[in-house]
């Protein structure tokens, strides 16, 4: 049974709005969907994420999913039209949001701030999906005026979506966010950035940590400067510290034959070892080093499938699966993450069914 009785209004068509419609959809909770962009709000429509405002709606919860500079505004707006109603919002910042909301001298005991830590590079409608939150933290961002109705709305909202709830208030999300966020999509940008004058000989060699490292740099810039510039008492001083700290290797790769230098550079690669250690996995537990053997697969229409379903026969439970191809072949390369225990069964298996291994 659905823990959200009444209709949820959700303002704002792009990824998160519209992933989210489609997300309450499947578990038949009634979904208004609206946006500026008559285009926007169709197209999530058409999707299936809701449906449009109609006269005479009363909606138990509104979800604010707008860019940062302008939730606060889109919040007061729908707060003033329906008052009753509990009001969230989905914006990555929280603490200028609520005072910028506190500015307006509105009553604001039914608004609760939240943040699904969930998201793709590619943003809009036609990106949403209805798995984007399961597994995945949704941090209900209380405030000293809150009332718990609205906290426990919120609660189900992430609960009723797959999410799993995190209580922390405005300054300490805003925080928590410029560590494992913010400042990886900076790094992720100046990175790829550095790839504009690279030859394309030197960037046919990329292979998967590459890619891995510079992923989040197809994000879209606008948002990502509304973002940045709104948390940046929080991103600065970590990027300040990892200045220092590259300041430090690069001292060091200069010269390298210096006593203490190769120390300095162990050091620092021993340090992103014990960072990674912290970074919760699979159900998030303890990140776990896990065995990753490499399956060579044809280029071609079902390949990737078949593998997939000869694991399962096997009895192997993935914990993690990348898909890379092999420049220049048609060969695709599948790396496969399981627990170091099952790697000599999984391996023995599929080369006994014919697969190749790298």
């Amino acid at each position: 049974m659905s823990r959200i009785v009444g209709t949820v209004r959700v303002v704002g068509a792009g990824l998160l709005g519209t992933s989210l419609g489609l997300a309450l959809r499947k578990h038949g909770i009634d979904v208004v969907m609206a946006d500026t962009s008559r285009a926007n709000q169709a197209l999530s429509i058409d999707y299936g994420a809701g449906r449009e405002a109609a006269e005479g709606d009363n909606p138990e919860l509104i979800v604010v999913c707008v860019p940062p500079d302008h939730t606060a505004a889109v919040v007061a707006a729908e707060m003033r039209a329906f008052p009753a109603a509990v009001v969230t919002d989905v914006a990555s910042v929280k603490q200028v949001v609520l005072e910028e909301l506190r500015a307006t001298g509105l009553d604001l005991s039914n608004y609760v701030g939240s943040h699904p830590m969930a998201g793709r590079e590619r943003g809009g409608a036609i990106s949403g999906r209805a798995d984007l939150f399961i597994g995945r933290p949704w941090v209900v961002v209380t405030h000293s005026g809150s009332n718990q109705k609205a906290i426990d709305l919120i609660t189900d909202l992430s609960l009723e979506v797959g999410s799993v709830p995190v209580n922390m208030e405005p300054i300490e999300h805003d925080h928590a966010v410029a560590a494992v966020s913010h400042v990886p999509q900076v790094v992720a940008s100046l990175l790829a950035a550095r790839l504009i004058s690279t030859s394309a000989q030197e960037i046919s060699l990329a292979g998967q940590g590459l890619r891995d490292t510079t992923r989040i740099a197809a994000s879209d810039p606008s948002l990502w400067v509304q973002i940045l510039s709104s948390n940046a008492s929080q991103v600065a001083p970590v990027l300040k510290d990892l200045a220092a700290d590259l300041q430090k290797v690069i001292g060091a790769l200069e010269a390298p034959d210096a006593s203490g230098a190769l120390t300095t550079i162990s050091r620092a690669i021993e340090a992103g070892n014990k960072g990674v250690e912290r970074i919760p996995g699979k159900h998030g537990g303890r990140h776990t080093n896990y065995s990753t053997p490499v399956v060579m697969i044809d280029d071609r229409p079902g390949q990737l499938a078949q593998l997939l379903n000869e694991v399962a026969q096997i009895g192997i439970n993935l914990e993690e699966i990348k898909l890379e191809h092999s420049p220049g072949a048609q060969i695709g390369l599948v790396e496969l993450s399981v627990l170091p225990e099952q790697e000599e069964k999984l391996v023995s298996d599929l080369t006994a069914r014919g697969w190749r291994l790298a």
